[in-house]
C-alpha cells in the first residue's frame, strides 16, 4: 500500500523521524494503529448510546434545554 502525504505533513513526519530516530514507516504504522483503535472505540460508544436511545433506556435531550442548563450553571458558579 502506498500512502501519499501533503508536503506539510511529510515535512512534519520527516522532522519527527529525525528527532526520534524512528523510521517514518514505523511512525506512520503507530499513528494508524492508534487512530484505528480510537475510531473503533468511538464507534462502539456511539452504537451503544444509539441502542440505549432506541430501546428507551435513555431519553434524548433537547439541545436548547442543554444549553440553557449550562448557562444557568455558569451563572450560578462563575469562574472568577
Amino acid at each position: 500500500m502506498d500512502v501519499h502525504l501533503t508536503p506539510d505533513l511529510e515535512a512534519k513526519l520527516d522532522q519527527l523521524s529525525a528527532e526520534t530516530g524512528r523510521a517514518k514507516e514505523e511512525l506512520v504504522q503507530d499513528a494508524m494503529a492508534g487512530y484505528l483503535d480510537e475510531l473503533s472505540q468511538v464507534r462502539d460508544t456511539l452504537s451503544a448510546r444509539y441502542n440505549d436511545i432506541k430501546s428507551g433506556r435513555t431519553k434524548p435531550l433537547d439541545g436548547e434545554e442543554v444549553f440553557a442548563r449550562l448557562r444557568r450553571k455558569k451563572s450560578d458558579h462563575p469562574l472568577d
